[in-house]
Order: C-alpha cells, then sequence, then structure tokens
C-alpha cells in the first residue's frame, strides 16, 4: 500500500485528521507529508479544513454525477450571472452548477425550477433602477410621520421567495459570519462602482458609516469603510457601549429597535454637510438608519439624508435577523 492509499485509509477511519497526526501515523517527514496532500488537493481527493493552527483534512465526498442537462443558453446565462451557493459544508458552488446542486439537495426538476427562478428574478428586477433598489415606499409605510431620511437605496434583495438569499445576500451573510477578509474584499470590488457613482449622483458631501454593534476579531463595517477608501469626508458616528449590550438583531418590535437605536447611537460630528450619504450592511426595519438620520438633522450637521444599504429586506417591517 503506497502513501496516498494510506492517507485514504486513515482518512476513512479516522473521518478528520491533523497533519502532525497523519505524518506521525506515516512515520514521515511533514515535507514529504504536504507532498502527497498538495497532489491529493490538486486531485480532489481530499478537502482541507480550516486554518493555521488549526488544520483538518478529510476525503472529498464523491461528487454525485450529472445527466447532461438540456436548457435554455439565455436561462442558463441568467442563473449563472445570478446564483449562488455556499454549502453547509462551507464550499462555494457559483451559477448553474450551484443551482444544480440545490435543486438536487431539495429534489426539484432542474429544468422546470430553473424556469420557476427566472419568473421571480424578474418579479423582483422591476424594483431595481440604475443598479439601486428604491426603499423609501417600505419605509413610508413603517415610519409614517417619523422618518427622517429623505431617500433610501439597497443593492440588492437580502431574500427573494423561495428561493431564498440572493448571491449579494449569500456572500454578505458569510463575509460576516466567517469574518473572512477575502469575502470582503470580493464583496466590496462589486459594490464600489455603484456606492461612487451614488456619491456622485447625489451630489454627497459627507459620508458615514454605522458601527458595529456585535462585537467581533473582524468587524465587517470597519473592513467595509477601510477597503472602500472613499476620497468623500467621513462622518464620525459612535455606538455608545452599555452594561449589556443588545445587537438590533435580537429585538422583533420596531419600537424597541427605534429605542435602542435612540440609545446607543451618537453623532461627533461639528460639520455642516448638505448631503450625507449613511452605509449600512442590511436593512431590516430601517430604524437605525432613520435615528441616525434624525440625530446628523437635529444637530444641524446634515440637511438632507440618504441611507445607502448593502442588502434589504422586501416586506415593510421584516428582520433581517442572521447578520
Amino acid at each position: 500500500m503506497n502513501t496516498k492509499e494510506k492517507i485514504i485509509q486513515l482518512l476513512k477511519k479516522q473521518n478528520q485528521v491533523t497533519p502532525g497526526e497523519m505524518a506521525e501515523y506515516l512515520d514521515i517527514s511533514r515535507q514529504a507529508l504536504y507532498k502527497h496532500l498538495l497532489e491529493m488537493l490538486k486531485n480532489k481527493q481530499i478537502l482541507k479544513i480550516g486554518r493555521p493552527p488549526k488544520v483538518f483534512y478529510a476525503l472529498k465526498e464523491k461528487e454525485v454525477k450529472i445527466k447532461k442537462v438540456e436548457i435554455d443558453t439565455e436561462i442558463k446565462k441568467i442563473i449563472d450571472q445570478n446564483y449562488f451557493i455556499i454549502t453547509p459544508g462551507g464550499e462555494r458552488i457559483e451559477g448553474f452548477s450551484g443551482f444544480i446542486y440545490w435543486c438536487n439537495k431539495q429534489g426539484l426538476p432542474i429544468v422546470k425550477t430553473a424556469q420557476e427562478y427566472i419568473k421571480t428574478l424578474k418579479k423582483y428586477s422591476i424594483y431595481k433602477k440604475n443598479s439601486l433598489i428604491d426603499g423609501m415606499q417600505k419605509m413610508r409605510t413603517t415610519f409614517k410621520s417619523t422618518l427622517f431620511l429623505d431617500d433610501v437605496y439597497y443593492l440588492d434583495f437580502y431574500s427573494i421567495e423561495r428561493f431564498g438569499k440572493t448571491k449579494l445576500g449569500q456572500i454578505l451573510l458569510y463575509a460576516k459570519q466567517s469574518q473572512s477578509k477575502k469575502l470582503i474584499t470580493e464583496l466590496v470590488d462589486d459594490i464600489r462602482p455603484i456606492v461612487e457613482k451614488t456619491i456622485k449622483k447625489f451630489n454627497i458631501d459627507g459620508v458615514g458609516f454605522v458601527p458595529p454593534t456585535v462585537k467581533r476579531e473582524v468587524q465587517f463595517m470597519n473592513e467595509l469603510k477601510k477597503k472602500l477608501n472613499l476620497k468623500t469626508k467621513d462622518i464620525k458616528i459612535t455606538k455608545i457601549k452599555t452594561s449589556i449590550i443588545i445587537p438590533q438583531k435580537t429585538l422583533n418590535k420596531l419600537n424597541d429597535r427605534v429605542e435602542n437605536a435612540q440609545k446607543t447611537f451618537a453623532i461627533e460630528e461639528l460639520g455642516n454637510y448638505k448631503n450625507v450619504l449613511l452605509i449600512d450592511d442590511a436593512i431590516g426595519s430601517g430604524a437605525t438608519l432613520n435615528e441616525i438620520a434624525k440625530k446628523l438633522k437635529s444637530k444641524g450637521v446634515a440637511k438632507k439624508v440618504i441611507g445607502l444599504a448593502i442588502t434589504g429586506s422586501f416586506k415593510d417591517f421584516d428582520v433581517v435577523s442572521e447578520i
């Protein structure tokens, strides 16, 4: 039995194994082991899980052979552009391949479901103009006479009916949850042109980023601000530390969200701006952006405040609790 076969037998027996355990079992040096592992990774025989210093190897599941799917070229092209999924095992599958994976997992016919997916995309696409979704109708319905935002937009819906999270919603969720700088960079590269275009379109002279609430080693909003590296003047918004931190996503009532935003955000800015852009990761109720807009106006910092979120909910008051 050669070394690669021994590695496969070990992984079959123990499921997940560290390089150290492998080297000891095989009685070879780490350097010799890594040559075999690199080749097996290249041949897709094994998976590498985790990152240094905690790395494990496991056998790659055999891919289910899929019969050739006869599908309209235009439908496939649209799915290739829009579909994106990250599996429970942490594998990203894009485009039509990802769609086939999802259909197989759900036990759904691929061609028929693809046609239904296109119809659903078209239903939601009517809300998007010039790469932006206008969220003001949702905000007017939710806040009525207490609305302080002059405009609010998002780049995509967080999720759509039946098919779940959009491509941007998936990337945003896992960029935050996994604290992956690679995914954050990918997201920033996608949205930068639209953000810069929005700043130019509305003559923005000040930009504020909604500060993070939940403590993480890699703070998504801080990374977003740093990687976007906008040339517009930065408006300092502070998240007030309280003895007990209450994330907005844990609050299911609108009044509670408004109270949370009122008491935990402060504006540390003395300048005067005509048009301020407030950037957030997602709009659920919109309470945070609306309350910050109120504070900016009441303090005389901004005459007009426009909200911009990476994703937003479709319904009038829909809590995006995952992120």
